[in-house]
C-alpha cells in the first residue's frame, strides 16, 4: 500500500478526509468497519499500557503497540530500533532534512506517517483489538470504536514511576515531562488536535483509586454499552 497520507495528516485530520481516503485507498467505506475496537491513549505513570493489555486478554482481543514498530520496521526495511526512536514524536522539517542528510537510515516523517495510519486503520478495519497511542482516535472512524483516555493525578504518577520503574524522583519528573511534551506535540503537529481535549474520547478514567482490573472492567463496560 505505497500511498502518501503526508498532505491530508497536515490539513489535519477530519472524519470527511478519513471518509475520502477509505473509499479512494482501500474501498473501504465507515460502514465496512464490522467489528469494534478500542483506543487507549495514557498519560505517562497512569498505568494505560498494563489496563490497554488487561482489557484486550480479557475480551480475548488482539493487543496492538509494539507491532506497529515492528511493521513499519518491516515495511521500510528499517531496524527497529531506528522506528522507536521517531515513535509518537514530532519533528520540525528542518530536523527532518538535516537527519535525513546525514543518517541512510533515517525514516523521513512523511514515510512513517503514512506508514502508521494504513497500519491503524488496517487493524482497526479488522476490529476486535486494542490499540494502544498513536494518535489511533484520531485515526480511526469514532462511531467504529471506543476511545479511551487514561489519567491520573500528577503527584499520582510520579509515585508510581518511582516504585515500578526505579527512578529517582527528580528522574521520574523528567521523563514524565518529557514523554509527555512528545506525545502532545506528535498529536498536535500530525492531527491538530489538542491531547488535553476530553470531548476527544468517549471516556476518560482516572486511575487514582483504580487497579488494573478494575479500570479494565470500567472500560469493558463501557465498550459493551456503546456497542451493545
Amino acid at each position: 500500500m505505497a500511498v502518501r497520507y503526508y498532505n491530508l495528516v497536515n490539513k489535519a485530520l477530519h472524519w470527511v478526509d478519513l471518509r475520502e481516503y477509505l473509499r479512494d485507498t482501500f474501498g473501504m467505506t465507515e460502514d465496512s468497519f464490522h467489528n469494534p475496537f478500542i483506543t487507549i491513549a495514557r498519560e505517562p505513570g497512569s498505568g494505560g499500557a498494563p489496563i490497554a493489555k488487561a482489557v484486550a486478554d480479557k475480551l480475548g482481543y488482539e493487543f496492538i503497540d509494539d507491532q506497529i514498530v515492528q511493521e513499519i520496521a518491516r515495511s521500510t526495511k528499517k531496524r527497529k530500533a531506528i522506528i522507536q526512536a521517531i515513535d509518537e514524536k514530532s519533528r520540525t522539517r528542518i530536523e527532518d532534512i538535516v537527519h535525513s542528510l546525514v543518517n541512510v537510515e533515517y525514516v523521513d516523517e512523511e514515510t512513517y506517517i503514512s506508514e502508521l495510519v494504513q497500519i491503524i486503520l488496517s487493524h482497526a478495519h479488522k476490529g476486535k483489538c486494542v490499540i494502544l497511542g498513536r494518535g489511533a482516535n484520531f485515526i480511526t472512524p469514532f462511531a467504529k470504536g471506543l476511545h479511551v483516555s487514561i489519567t491520573a493525578p500528577y503527584d499520582v504518577r510520579v509515585q508510581r514511576a518511582m516504585d515500578y520503574e526505579g527512578h529517582t524522583e527528580a528522574r521520574a519528573k523528567e521523563i514524565i515531562a518529557k514523554t509527555e511534551e512528545e506525545r502532545s506535540n506528535f498529536v498536535k503537529q500530525y492531527f491538530k488536535r489538542n491531547i488535553k481535549n476530553r470531548t476527544v474520547f468517549d471516556l476518560t478514567l482516572n486511575t487514582h483509586y483504580f487497579t488494573v482490573n478494575q479500570a479494565r472492567d470500567v472500560i469493558i463496560e463501557a465498550f459493551k454499552q456503546k456497542f451493545s
